[in-house]
């Protein structure tokens, strides 16, 4: 049976990725935005691959007093299913750290405007639908190389987890994604290792996890392991080393 899933921040990596697995399973896509020719291009490719239909919504995710008009017109012919908040951007801390508009950006972009679409969403969603949020293994535990977005991240996360709570018994589901290093164009000056995975790896588990109706999915999973150990080190040890 054909749902509808909206996907907000529909041009990111995963979030293309993510769609197209939607398309092949015979899905209606919502793609939310802002880049009218980009979400114009991924709806044609996804009708392609094999979606019931595609729909694009050009929307400034980042103002928030759009979000009642933006879903009242996704849910025009039937509420959601599935929703997947996937936009963001990945600061850079040195900049925050001299320039306080950019500081107040990335908190907006990250977390302010994930969590505000989040309390919004549950009137328009199923019965038995889920949210699923993209955060980060960086909300886990600040770090002096990314503490600006590890901040707003750990807000997502931690505000996840209060609405699936708070929604549990109006069964809608809450999905906390903590992706580690992902190969997408916001990383693409990074050097890359043996723990970088790839947009299609990280999009099958998603797709795994709303189906599985799963709390928090780390992906790839050996973040699970590595963020174990991260969250144990001792603060005295943690301040002094370089990360």
């Amino acid at each position: 049976m054909s749902k509808n899933i909206a996907i907000f921040g529909a041009t990111s990596a995963i979030a293309e990725h993510t769609a197209r697995i939607f398309a092949q399973q015979k899905h209606t896509l919502h793609l939310v935005g802002r880049n009218r020719p980009s979400l114009a291009e991924i709806a044609d490719d996804l009708t392609v691959r094999g979606a019931t239909r595609s729909h694009i919504y050009i929307y400034n995710l980042n103002d928030t007093k759009t979000y009642t008009h933006m879903l009242q017109r996704i849910t025009e012919d039937g509420k959601i299913d599935i929703a997947l908040i996937a936009f963001g951007t990945l600061p850079d801390q040195s900049m925050c750290a001299t320039d306080i508009s950019q500081t107040t950006d990335a908190l907006i972009t990250n977390g302010v405007s994930p969590v505000v679409l989040m309390q919004v969403l549950p009137t328009y969603v199923n019965t038995g639908g889920t949210i699923a949020v993209i955060s980060s293994v960086a909300g886990e535990r600040g770090k002096s190389s990314n503490y600006t977005y590890g901040a707003a991240k750990s807000m997502v996360s931690t505000f996840a987890g209060g609405l699936r709570q708070a929604l549990y018994k109006h069964h809608i589901h809450i999905l906390d994604i903590r992706p580690g290093f992902v190969d997408t164009p916001m990383t693409a000056d990074f050097k890359k290792g043996a723990l970088w995975a790839k947009p299609h790896t990280v999009a099958t588990h998603i797709v795994n996890a709303i189906k599985k109706r799963k709390n928090i999915l780390y992906t790839p999973s050996i973040w699970w392991y590595i963020m174990v150990v991260f969250r144990n080190i001792p603060e005295s040890l943690f301040k002094k080393l370089n990360l």
